[in-house]
């Protein structure tokens, strides 16, 4: 059971007892008094007592039982709301581990005398980066992807550059 449920069950058994020693109460205080009454009238008077004791009872009960389910559900809902800022923030920081991934890959190239001079285009999508675009011989073509291998965070490269002779 949850911590609200297990809380709404004590608080319904600690009202139904409360209600049960208010009833008995009331019955065995109209037996002392030292009216001129009959037993019938004292009995009456006695359960009528029992019976508005109860109701007393169990309107508190159905309000906190009220009050217990709107806690409840307002912890569902804090609860839902903070799965999905966690999910947003992790969501921004693959992005960002993205671009992280993307600016050092292009720097790598850019390094390179070979690369430098052209414009390759560098995707990154969890962690795997796609280079398009042309390399001047099949060395570049290779040495390009290696680069982008050897950059941390890296997991996959699709090598698409095209060899073209400049």
């Amino acid at each position: 059971m949850t911590e609200a449920k297990l809380l709404l069950a004590g608080k319904l058994q600690a009202g139904c007892a409360c209600a049960l020693l208010g009833a008995a109460a009331l019955a065995l205080g109209g037996c002392d008094k030292g009216e001129n009454r009959s037993a019938g009238q004292a009995v009456d008077d006695a359960v009528a007592r029992t019976e508005r004791a109860a109701e007393e009872a169990k309107a508190k009960t159905e309000q906190m039982a009220q009050e217990a389910r709107a806690k409840v559900e307002s912890s569902d809902a804090a609860s839902r709301v903070t799965e999905a800022a966690k999910d947003a923030g992790s969501a921004m920081a693959k992005a960002a581990d993205d671009a992280t991934i993307t600016a050092a890959v292009s720097a790598g190239l850019a390094k390179d005398p070979d690369l430098s001079a052209i414009k390759i285009d560098v995707d990154t999508q969890a962690g795997k980066v796609t280079l398009r675009g042309p390399a001047p011989n099949p060395v570049a073509k290779e040495r390009a992807e290696e680069i982008a291998k050897n950059v941390k965070g890296v997991s996959s490269v699709d090598n698409q550059l095209e060899v073209k002779t400049m």
